[in-house]
């Protein structure tokens, strides 16, 4: 078997040089002659051999990224047809999104602990001070909010338009969380906004003594809701983290990995959050029995969760991790550690 070491590296590169621009040229032409894809075939398996020993005996080089961007385009000229959308379909919610979310459990968690705590901070402190309370607005138009505008809120829009304009608001959000994740900065932002005005909205709620008004509004599509954003939230973190500890990896290749295999969640989000504006837009504002509304918000959140636990796991056991395949990202690069 061939063996290479740093030494011999560039005579090695010296000697397959004609060998792999034959490769090269071969992927860019669009009509290949029977044996000239015979050959095509042969070339790749070499280069394929050249790269593993590159790799196994030098580690990541300028040499073998190069072979390995030709393999990627050699391979695409060989079997690169087009996949029919409709069969990424199965794989994406059966294994890369479930996959993606299950990576979030425990950060999940953690964001919303931290968000109910701040919430319910926030809203005992400002219930709790009548100067703060006063620094909200006048005492009448408190009373106006906690009496009538917070629950017409939910009724005062037709139930299809209002779900259509929450769901899109919620999915923009969510989708902000995941991909300006990378500041470290918007998550945090986004999460402290929402979790301060809900805490001010609930100090109102209860210091006009409608705390129970509030609670049964908020929790038919809250539970999902809310359960949505942490984990966009959660998504956001984990891309900022990947530029703060990386691994043996460069900064640039962990962000790029985090982030093709998270920007999943981003989509994942858009169905939740959907449902989530359906329970809140024909669910939420209606006369119904509290305990059926509640009721209806909780098989919501427990389908999501059911999806992301256990689906997930089943998904993070079979190897996946909500990124892209070694086919779809080209030859993985090995790193030292």
């Amino acid at each position: 078997m061939r063996t290479v070491n740093q030494v011999d590296l560039d005579a090695l590169t010296a000697a397959r040089a004609p060998e792999w621009a034959r490769l090269d040229g071969l992927s860019k032409r669009r009509d290949l002659a029977g044996p000239e894809v015979d050959e095509l075939v042969a070339r790749y398996q070499a280069a394929s051999a050249d790269l593993a020993d590159i790799k196994t005996s030098a580690g990541r080089t300028p040499h073998g990224d190069h072979v390995s961007t030709m393999l990627g385009r050699a391979r695409l000229r060989l079997t690169g047809a087009p996949e029919n959308v409709l069969r990424l379909l199965p794989r994406f919610f059966a294994l890369q999104l479930p996959a993606a979310l299950y990576r979030l459990r425990w950060t999940t968690l953690v964001v919303a602990a931290a968000f109910i705590a701040i919430v319910v901070l926030v809203a005992t402190w400002a219930s709790a001070d009548p100067a703060l309370m006063a620094a909200l607005g006048p005492e009448a138009q408190l009373q106006q909010y906690a009496d009538e505008q917070f629950a017409q809120y939910y009724t005062e829009n037709p139930a299809a338009v209002f779900a259509g304009m929450v769901w899109t608001n919620n999915a923009w959000i969510a989708a902000q969380c995941v991909l300006f994740g990378v500041t470290g900065i918007f998550p945090v932002y986004v999460l402290m906004q929402n979790a301060i005005g809900l805490g001010t909205s609930a100090a109102v709620m209860f210091a006009f003594d409608r705390g129970d008004v509030f609670v049964l509004y908020i929790l038919p599509h809250g539970l999902l809701e809310m359960t949505s954003i942490f984990v966009a939230g959660a998504a956001g973190l984990h891309i900022f983290w990947a530029i703060v500890a990386p691994g043996p990896r460069t900064r640039l290749a962990a962000l790029a990995d985090a982030g093709l295999s998270l920007a999943t969640v981003a989509i994942g989000l858009v169905f939740a959050l959907a449902l989530s504006g359906v329970v809140e837009g024909f669910v939420t504002g209606q006369p119904w029995p509290w305990w059926l509304k509640i009721g209806l918000g909780a098989i919501a959140l427990g389908v999501f969760l059911v999806y992301m636990l256990v689906v997930g796991r089943r998904a993070s056991r079979s190897g996946e991790t909500g990124g892209l395949t070694e086919y779809e990202a080209g030859t993985p690069r090995l790193v030292a550690g």
